[in-house]
């Protein structure tokens, strides 16, 4: 029963015997507010529950996915490499083919008489052209009085700008072609060969020729690159310091580096390379003598 302010509960507990229990309402009234407040609490406390496990069934689903995706791509990327290895080697071997059958004829289209009359503007850049191309070539182009004449390519294996010594004096440390990367382990292509000698040992330039580049490379480290006409360029990698600068011209042994450890090196060594038309051929075929032989103004 209620009387007044209060709640008055009569509660039995024994035959006989009969107890009055006097509540005030105010706090008959918090309890009800504690109990619907309680129950709210739950509910939400479970709805936060729930949804904290849908985001954790979410995100377990997003990071096998996740790892799925990654596993394809390193899949892809090692298939990529594989090919881009296959391709290094058939564009090598398809250099060396035509390297030994003489391959190596250009008709510039510059060159070519024509009896159409042209304008101021197409003589000039015709004569661009020109220029570019002798630019480019000039280490391995004849001049003769009848005006440009192909060299032979015997004549040119022969020359000056052809590629004839060792670079440094030492000893093949890692050959040209398909090898285990020394870093990852897994298979490479080998662009060059590495020639071992000790820290600080000169490097020579193996033929005549323009330096195009002296500089960081990634993986080569320090870098001189030799450009010795129509299409041939040879690399020096892994260098300590310089002795050559970009834009000057070389003649066969003259000193244009030292040799180092930069970039992905194992040791003291000097990776050499031998490329026709960017793409790497071996270049064991044109290292005959060694640098001590051939000088600088020999």
């Amino acid at each position: 029963m209620i009387s007044g302010k209060n709640y008055t509960f009569y509660i039995a507990s024994t035959p006989g015997k009969l107890r009055k229990l006097v509540v005030p309402a105010y706090a008959l009234h918090g309890l009800a507010a504690l109990a619907i407040i309680g129950s709210i609490t739950v509910v939400g406390a479970v709805g936060s529950y729930s949804r904290m496990l849908w985001k954790v069934g979410n995100y377990n689903a997003v990071r096998q996915e996740r790892d799925v995706w990654k596993k394809q791509v390193r899949e892809l990327q090692t298939t990529v490499q594989d090919t881009n290895q296959r391709l290094d080697a058939v564009q090598s071997l398809a250099t060396d083919v035509a390297m030994t059958f003489g391959v190596m004829k250009y008709h510039p289209a510059a060159f070519e008489q024509t009896d159409a009359p042209t304008t101021p503007e197409d003589a000039f850049d015709r004569s661009v052209e020109q220029f570019t191309f002798l630019k480019r070539n000039a280490a391995a182009i004849a001049l003769s009085s009848g005006g440009l004449r192909m060299m032979p390519a015997m004549a040119f294996a022969d020359s000056n700008y052809t590629p004839a010594i060792w670079p440094v004096l030492g000893h093949i440390t890692d050959g040209f072609g398909a090898r285990l990367d020394p870093f990852s382990g897994e298979g490479a292509f080998h662009t060059g060969v590495d020639v071992g000698a000790d820290y600080g040992a000169p490097v020579h330039a193996t033929a005549d020729g323009v330096v195009v580049d002296v500089g960081q490379h990634s993986g080569y480290g320090r870098v001189v690159i030799l450009d010795h006409g129509f299409g041939m360029t040879t690399w020096y990698a892994h260098l300590s310091s310089f002795a050559a600068v970009a834009g000057t011209r070389v003649k066969r042994g003259e000193v244009i580096g030292y040799t180092g450890i930069s970039g992905r090196s194992t040791g003291p060594h000097v990776h050499y390379e031998v490329r026709l038309n960017n793409a790497p051929v071996n270049p064991w075929r044109y290292m005959k003598t060694n640098p001590s032989n051939n000088r600088a103004g020999d």
